[in-house]
């Protein structure tokens, strides 16, 4: 009965934990001086491709000759030095972004680029923090209970553009917003006001793509930018990278950056860690490990694998959607995507965080709609469960390790556990026997 009358007041969205936010976020500006006006600051946003969107943007400027502070979900660089993010936190707090963006200014960095989630923006973490350019990757329903519906998440992501107009300005550098003109909410973010605009698609806006051709690895197009193109093979798979590529080119252009620089950086990069990558111990069979875990990006990298597995092999996916009372909704549609697209399906652990492991698992379960031991298991423990994936693969079949990516550590039952699904995958792949399934 108490812990209901003050569930209002721990709420995430009370407007007086809001206000406290705000206020740390304002002294933490002002302890550190505002660093952010010392610094050209990119910030990306969106539901997907934030990750690889903020790498693929510190490569091609570094490439260029400037010296770049970095922070995503999956890492951190301060000029020619990176580690990865254990925090768990894919926008620190207000206190941790100013202190960065300080030992970035007194690290002589040009650039800061930071991604910047929904929940940040709502919680004023990146308060104070001055941005010139903000980019969109894409806008998909992810984090709704935590916003209260999809409205208020998208006027969450909105408040990065509402904002970078009035935001502190720097001796002649405009305010610059980057769109994805295919995405269903161009229009809404297209309203707020920036000095220059840049759009991207695959057929419309000042960079687009023709020629595309999918492969197992890659992803080879032609990409156009104003008055030119280039031809590149990014080492990215898939339709949503040639969109991260194409955004990204939007600030390498924006930045005066050279398209033989430009088309360097493509050609030379490789994915994020965890972010389609590919585990190879000598197996005759793909392994990919990737951080999918809402029902966007779970669709795009289900379709785009199982068209490239088909009529060569079968697609079986590891999965657990995350626990901790996250958008407990969409854990049925993602079951029925993987009943759809996956050959073999293995529910496992994700992060249960306080939630009941098999709770998540029967949730998941309800758009399965297969007997389990008919090409569908629950296994709670995640290393079993990678290794009944890989144990049953053969040639030519694609392993898709999903969910977690390059997380550093599991959250079990208030437990913070070392873990890394590319380190167990490469463990089992040398130890592991056979199975014929």
């Amino acid at each position: 009965m108490f812990k209901d009358l003050l569930r209002p007041f721990l709420s995430p969205t009370n407007p007086l934990l809001l206000f406290y936010h705000k206020m740390t976020a304002v002294f933490a500006a002002f302890y550190y001086g505002f660093p952010s006006r010392k610094l050209k600051v990119i910030g990306v946003t969106g539901t997907n491709g934030k990750t690889t969107v903020v790498n693929l943007i510190a490569k091609i400027l570094t490439e260029n000759g400037s010296k770049v502070g970095m922070a995503s979900t999956v890492n951190f660089q301060l000029g020619a030095t990176t580690w990865m993010n254990t925090t768990k936190m894919s926008t620190q707090s207000s206190f941790f972004i100013q202190k960065f963006l300080r030992q970035m200014v007194d690290a002589g960095c040009d650039y800061a680029i930071l991604e910047v989630t929904s929940h940040a923006l709502t919680q004023s973490r990146v308060w104070g923090v001055d941005f010139d350019i903000a980019l969109l990757t894409n806008v998909t329903g992810d984090h709704i209970e935590y916003h209260g519906g999809f409205e208020n998440y998208l006027h969450a992501k909105g408040l990065l553009f509402q904002n970078l107009i009035s935001s502190g300005r720097k001796v002649s550098v405009p305010k610059v917003a980057i769109l994805n003109k295919d995405d269903a909410n161009f229009d809404f973010f297209d309203q707020f006001l920036a000095d220059t605009k840049y759009g991207y698609g695959l057929s419309k806006g000042n960079c687009y793509a023709t020629e595309i051709k999918l492969l197992p690895g890659s992803t080879k197009f032609l990409l156009h930018v104003p008055n030119d193109h280039i031809e590149v093979e990014v080492n990215l798979p898939g339709i949503p990278n040639v969109y991260n590529v194409l955004s990204a080119a939007c600030v390498a252009i924006n930045e005066r950056v050279p398209l033989k620089v430009l088309q360097k950086v493509l050609t030379q990069v490789e994915p994020v860690p965890g972010r389609y990558e590919l585990i190879n111990e000598g197996q005759p069979f793909h392994v990919v490990v990737d951080y999918a875990h809402n029902i966007d990006a779970v669709s795009s990298i289900l379709k785009m694998y199982k068209e490239i597995v088909a009529g060569k092999g079968r697609l079986i996916v590891v999965f657990g959607a995350t626990g901790g009372g996250r958008d407990k909704a969409k854990r049925p549609v993602m079951g029925k995507l993987l009943h759809e697209y996956a050959d073999y399906v293995i529910l496992t652990d994700d992060d249960p965080y306080e939630e009941d492991e098999w709770q998540i698992l029967s949730m998941v379960s309800e758009g399965i709609s297969r007997a389990e031991g008919k090409n569908f298991w629950k296994i709670p423990s995640r290393r079993e469960a990678i290794r009944l994936a890989l144990s049953v693969a053969r040639d030519h079949d694609i392993v898709l390790i999903a969910g977690k990516g390059a997380e550093p550590v599991q959250m079990i039952h208030g437990e913070r556990r070392d873990w890394d699904d590319r380190a167990v995958a490469r463990e089992i792949l040398n130890s592991v026997p056979e199975v014929s399934l």
